[in-house]
């Protein structure tokens, strides 16, 4: 069973910077993805970034490219999330979230129903 362990969250002014980080344990296949989404009103979760064990290129949602920075240490089976210049609209539960895949070619799920494992999520508040 896949485990999924998160912190980092906090409260900060706007511009201000977090890092999110989330410890997976318990995987069993070779290739794993893990990614970073957010509750959006009346729809499914908001995928924000995302990246593959594989080391392909991450994916960021629009409305946080060039602010936020996904990476991993696939090592430590940790991933992160490194928030800058951040908004009052950045203010979520953000959740982290993880997929197993028992070969490396894969295309790098950024939509919640592509996940199978799901932290408790970490609460970022952005005002002043």
């Amino acid at each position: 069973q896949v485990q999924l362990v998160e912190s980092g969250g906090g409260s900060v002014q706007p511009g201000g910077s977090l890092r999110l980080s989330c410890v997976a344990s318990g995987y069993t296949l070779s290739t794993n993805c893990m990614g970073w989404f957010r509750p959006v009103p009346g729809k499914a979760r908001e995928g924000v970034a995302a990246i593959c064990s594989t080391g392909d290129a991450a994916y960021y949602a629009s409305s946080v490219e060039g602010r936020f920075t996904i990476s991993q240490d696939n090592a430590n089976n940790t991933v992160y999330l490194q928030m800058n210049d951040l908004k009052p609209e950045d203010t979520a539960m953000y959740y982290c979230a993880a997929v197993e895949f028992s070969d490396d070619d894969v295309d790098l799920p950024i939509y919640s129903y592509e996940y199978d494992h799901w932290g408790q999520g970490t609460q970022v508040t952005v005002s002043s």
